[in-house]
C-alpha cells in the first residue's frame, strides 16, 4: 500500500506575456482600439477588462493541468462542465499488475493527523481494501468488477483543461472555506501557480 499527497503538473508553457497579448489583440476588436497597441499594453489592458467584468475575452486562453488527488476530488473537478478531461480508469487498470506496484495508492487526508485514532483507522481499512481488492483479482475477477470495493481515497489521475474564465470560475468555487477540505487543498496550490505565472488574470482571486 502506498499513501501520497495530492500533486499537480501544467502540461503547457506558461508564457504569460504571450497569452496577454493575445488576448489584448482579440479583445481590442470589440473596442477597434487595436491602434493602441504598444509592447507594454497587454497587462494594462487584461488588468482592466477583468476589473470591468468583460471576462469573456480571456476564454482565448487556455490551460491544461495534470492533477493527482483522490477520486472524491475527481468527482467534484468534473462538475465543471466548460472544461474537457482524461482520467485514470479503474475500469482498465489491475492495481495488482508490476506497473503499479502490485499495491493500491491513496491520497493522504488532509484533515486528520498521522498520529489520530482516525488517521489509523483510516489506514487500516485501506490495508484491507488493498487486500479485498488483490484477492478478488486473484479469484478471477476482472478490474471492472473488482473496482466496486475502492474507496474515495483512491489516488487518480485526471488532466484537466480549461480556459481561463472557467479558471477563475473554479478557482471562486473550489478555494471557498464552503469547498471540501481535500477539494481546496489542491486548488489552493494551482491558483498559487497560476498567480505567479499570469498575475494579471489570476492576483484578484482570494483564497479564503
Amino acid at each position: 500500500m502506498n499513501i501520497i499527497e495530492p500533486g499537480f503538473e501544467v502540461l503547457d508553457d506558461l508564457d504569460g506575456r504571450r497569452m496577454l497579448r493575445k488576448i489584448e489583440a482579440a479583445g481590442r476588436i470589440c473596442y477597434k482600439s487595436e491602434e493602441n497597441i504598444t509592447d507594454g499594453s497587454a497587462e494594462i489592458f487584461v488588468r482592466s477588462i477583468l476589473k470591468n467584468g468583460h471576462e469573456s475575452v480571456i476564454e482565448h486562453e487556455k490551460i491544461s493541468v495534470r492533477v493527482v488527488c483522490d477520486r472524491g476530488v475527481s468527482h467534484e473537478i468534473v462538475r465543471h462542465r466548460i472544461a474537457s478531461y482524461s482520467q485514470e480508469s479503474t475500469r482498465y487498470c489491475n492495481y495488482s499488475k508490476e506497473k503499479f506496484g502490485k499495491e493500491l495508492t491513496f491520497i493522504k487526508p488532509v484533515f486528520w493527523e498521522e498520529d489520530s485514532k482516525e488517521y489509523q483507522l483510516w489506514k487500516n481499512l485501506m490495508k484491507k481494501t488493498e487486500a479485498s481488492y488483490n484477492e478478488l483479482i486473484e479469484m478471477g475477477a476482472a478490474p471492472q468488477e473488482a473496482r466496486s470495493i475502492l474507496p474515495n481515497s483512491l489516488k487518480t489521475e485526471i488532466v484537466i483543461t480549461m480556459n481561463l474564465r472557467e479558471w477563475r470560475h473554479f478557482f471562486r468555487l473550489r478555494t471557498s472555506k464552503k469547498a471540501h477540505p481535500q477539494m481546496r487543498q489542491i486548488s489552493r496550490m494551482i491558483l498559487e501557480y497560476f498567480k505567479e505565472n499570469i498575475p494579471a488574470v489570476f492576483d484578484d482571486i482570494d483564497a479564503d
